[in-house]
């Protein structure tokens, strides 16, 4: 068991190494995934102060702005991944390792996750000091174990989405680019998801980051409560067991993929 234990995390290490160089190697990846993302916040942060809405709705967009970078990392530096690495010929490596699918989604999630943090640092760190944007961290440890919580949840759901991409094949592309601003209507990124509606915003529920950023949103800012969907408390049990279907779903999918790789010799891009 310890020595699954311990293959798991250095496979998760060395999926992982390549992206960390790879960004530390070009630098222009910080002006494109700091400064450009800002621009999107910004002008929903001009567009409520326009219409003179309360200053938390302000704090509402940074966080929401924040955590698309999240998003974006699970949409394709992982539910993407595995068909480009097909393409360029390394999914095979993969299949024949010793290492689990899993963990090496996970390091390149791992990877990924510099540029992801800074993104987001960014733009938390620009509603503070650009938009007098105000946090509270009175709930701090709540709030650390919602994130946390959210990206196990998030996670999962990427590495399900990488299974599928590799059945669909060449829509892999098509999809992400499809999913992108759906998700950011149903989820509320940039508005609280309570607006949607009662049965809108429960059937968005499904997808992590909904409960994640509305309860991580009630805990940064506890004095308007308003705004909030379900008891912070609710939402964090119900995004464990999220999590749990999400990441079992994910073990079983890419266990079949496997499967049908060493069985077929190939992996198709449709199933007969």
């Amino acid at each position: 068991m310890s020595g699954n234990v311990e293959l798991f995390l250095r496979t998760i290490v060395a999926r992982a190494y390549p992206r960390v160089i790879g960004a530390n190697r070009e630098k222009s990846w910080l002006f494109f995934e700091t400064v450009l993302p800002l621009l999107a916040t910004s002008a929903y942060v001009f567009f409520y102060r326009a219409i003179r809405a309360p200053e938390e709705y302000i704090g509402l967009v940074v966080v929401g702005g924040a955590m698309t970078a999240y998003w974006l990392n699970v949409l394709w530096s992982m539910s993407a991944q595995l068909y480009w690495d097909k393409d360029a010929g390394n999914l095979a490596l993969y299949i024949v390792a010793p290492g689990s699918m899993m963990a090496i989604l996970l390091g390149m999630a791992v990877g990924g996750l510099l540029m992801t943090t800074t993104r987001a640092a960014a733009i938390i760190l620009a509603g503070w000091f650009l938009f007098g944007v105000h946090f509270s961290l009175d709930y701090w440890a709540s709030l650390m174990a919602a994130f946390f919580i959210t990206m196990a949840a998030l996670y999962g759901l990427g590495m399900v989405f990488a299974s599928v991409y590799l059945l669909w094949g060449r829509e892999a592309w098509h999809i992400s680019n499809l999913l992108t601003e759906p998700i950011y209507l149903a989820s509320g990124f940039y508005f609280p998801v309570k607006a949607l509606g009662f049965w809108a915003a429960t059937a968005a529920s499904f997808i992590p980051l909904t409960l994640g950023l509305d309860a991580m949103r009630q805990l940064l800012f506890p004095n308007n409560p308003t705004f909030g969907f379900l008891r912070v408390d609710h939402e964090i049990w119900i995004l464990v067991g999220l999590a749990v279907v999400l990441v079992g779903s994910s073990k079983f999918a890419l266990d079949y993929m496997e499967r049908l790789a060493k069985r077929e010799g190939r992996l198709t891009e449709r199933r007969r």
